[in-house]
């Protein structure tokens, strides 16, 4: 097995690695004056098994478009160097948002990044909460290994949550399965039930609307479960309403906190009493105060190591998400 993890997310990648107990494979990586680059691998990957690592998260060093072209190249020269086996690792994976059309000639985005990923040659690619696992999945013909933070969370949590009501929300009709999947895994290990809510919400033209909120949650505290928080409007609309429906406090639970727009006054926000996400997505918008003062991370980081274990070895990704069957 070799694990490569581009520049833009080294930090993840050897952190992944140490949970491997491995080193990352060395590559180069070159810029030239006239804003185009050359990435190779400094070590023979001829009948390797390869994991190639890159987050498609843009910041002010790279932007997402960038990034996504230096991980298509990787993969290509990984694969044209002989290697048996490439994956694409990529914790965020950006333009999954589109998988649908919602209006006429709308792109189907998550379906053209498929194919731009399976026109370098790869067998398969591993992701952490993308935004609807179903159609990711249809949108590749290669193998789609998609993680969750399911029991990331959970683990994280069942100590602090005491012995009152608990309640698992979804800030969107489009996400209660997430919520109900995480709900399903929290129940078992607080060894009470859990109850669930959502809230309605209609998007046109960049406007969010809705407020209707769905479920019981007086005096309970409410866990708002998400992929993703990006400005964090529709996460502080949630915690709101459950607010004014009684509840004690909101938490916001988000695996990729990309934290774009107002994302740093919501992030601060007296509304949510606890925000975690993962590490996929380096905070590196926010304030470095905001971060340390509000935020939690929970590193993703194991997850994966294990995940790229299983895989290398023929294992099972459903008893590690789920749990023995």
């Amino acid at each position: 097995m070799k694990l490569f993890a581009l520049n833009a997310s080294r930090p993840f990648g050897e952190h992944v690695a140490q949970s491997l107990g491995i080193s990352l494979a060395r590559h180069e990586e070159r810029d030239f004056e006239d804003g185009e680059h050359k990435a190779r691998p400094l070590q023979s990957v001829r009948g390797e098994d390869v994991y190639v690592l890159q987050s498609l998260n843009g910041d002010p060093q790279q932007g997402v478009n960038e990034r996504l072209c230096r991980l298509l190249f990787f993969l290509g020269a990984v694969r044209d160097a002989g290697a048996r086996r490439v994956t694409a690792v990529v914790p965020y994976i950006a333009y999954a948002r589109k998988d649908r059309r919602t209006k006429s000639r709308d792109p189907l985005t998550s379906r053209y990044l498929a194919t731009l990923l399976e026109a370098m040659g790869i067998d398969a690619v591993m992701t952490l909460d993308v935004h609807n696992p179903a159609a990711f999945q249809n949108a590749f013909h290669c193998l789609t290994h998609t993680l969750d933070t399911r029991r990331l969370f959970a683990e994280y949590l069942r100590r602090d949550l005491g012995d009152g009501p608990v309640v698992v929300a979804s800030p969107d009709p489009g996400g209660v399965k997430r919520a109900q999947g995480f709900r399903e895994m929290l129940a078992p290990m607080l060894g009470r039930e859990v109850g669930a809510a959502y809230m309605e919400k209609r998007r046109s033209e960049g406007e969010v609307s809705g407020t209707l909120l769905t479920g019981d949650v007086e005096d309970a505290s409410v866990l708002v479960v998400d992929d993703l928080v990006s400005s964090g409007g529709t996460l502080l609309r949630a915690a709101k309403a459950c607010l004014d429906q009684g509840a004690t406090r909101v938490m916001g639970l988000a695996a990729h906190g990309l934290f774009v727009g107002d994302a740093e006054a919501v992030v601060s926000d007296t509304r949510l009493s606890r925000l975690i996400v993962t590490d996929t997505v380096p905070p590196t918008r926010l304030d470095a105060d905001v971060a340390r003062q509000h935020l939690e991370v929970v590193s993703a980081a194991p997850l994966f190591a294990e995940a790229i274990r299983r895989v290398h070895d023929n294992g099972s990704l459903t008893e590690l998400l789920e749990g023995p069957e």
